[in-house]
């Protein structure tokens, strides 16, 4: 194997660990060519350089047709150049001749995982563990970098949720097509979605909301009402109620206010898509 740990000659020696074990763990790319063919002159870098490319995301295997008869007959070549894709010790995928580079790399990522895969693995575990802002940090992340993908999207409303983070949840779940709304995993989310809705108003919200009704312009009462949105962990909600209070009163309770929204932003952690959409605010309104 080569310094890039991407590109092997494959012979009669190597040929059954390549097939059987290494196709195991990544995809391999098999190359039948020969000094003779032009073709394989034009198709060989390509495939190289796509191998240095994405860097282990796949083996790439020449076999030398001249030298390698055997393999060639296993595979029944019968034109050069000849490529075959392997994945678990089966060929998944394959073309004969010459193609471009943009035709090989749209044939590569249908059978590679998606960069953001390892990120996904890595929230669903992290979900489970109870680690829920570090989950919705690569969650949100792999969402973003997916095109929104709405598997993803539904992991993120979960981590969500796990936070009493309902309204972004919300977005999400709301935004599910009458086909999305078959998986189970949408119904589950979206029947907890309603409960912690139904749940989510403490007497001492409802009477709070309910004196800010009759006097909206009290700040008092906002301030308090951020502060039980705060101790029930709808942060969202509380962050919004400190930002009204705050531009009323850059300096309320002394700075206090400012302190509870720089608390809660902090408790959001980096990275956190709420968190800096308030941060914006916040900066805005104080400079």
């Amino acid at each position: 194997m080569n310094s890039t740990n991407s590109i092997v000659d494959v012979t009669a020696e190597n040929f059954q660990h390549i097939m059987v074990e290494q196709s195991q763990q990544q995809l391999v790319v098999l190359d039948f060519w020969a000094d003779w063919s032009a073709p394989c002159k034009s198709l060989t870098p390509i495939l190289e350089n796509l191998a240095i490319e994405f860097a282990g995301q796949f083996l790439l295997g020449k076999i030398n047709a001249d030298e390698q008869q055997n393999l060639v007959a296993q595979f029944g070549v019968r034109s050069l150049p000849s490529v075959v894709f392997v994945k678990d010790g089966q060929p998944v995928d394959g073309f004969m001749g010459a193609e471009t580079e943009s035709a090989i790399r749209e044939r590569l990522l249908t059978h590679l995982p998606s960069p953001w895969a390892a990120d996904v693995q890595q929230a669903q575990v992290l979900l489970q563990e109870g680690r829920f802002d570090e989950a919705l940090t690569l969650a949100y992340g792999a969402y973003g970098l997916s095109a929104q993908d709405y598997d993803i999207g539904l992991l993120v409303a979960d981590c969500y949720l796990q936070l009493k983070r309902t309204k972004e949840a919300q977005v999400l779940i709301n935004q599910a097509t009458l086909e999305q709304r078959l998986n189970p995993y949408w119904s589950a989310l979206e029947s907890r979605l309603d409960l912690m809705l139904q749940a989510a108003d403490s007497p001492e919200i409802v009477e709070l909301q309910q004196a800010l009704a009759a006097d909206p312009d009290n700040l008092e009462l906002k301030y308090s009402l951020a502060l039980q949105f705060s101790q029930h962990e709808r942060v969202e909600d509380a962050l919004q109620a400190v930002l009204e209070v705050l531009q009323k009163d850059k300096q309320y309770s002394e700075g206090a206010a400012r302190k509870t929204m720089l608390d809660l932003l902090q408790s959001l952690g980096k990275g956190d898509a709420l968190a800096a959409k308030y941060q914006r605010k916040l900066f805005t309104l104080l400079y």
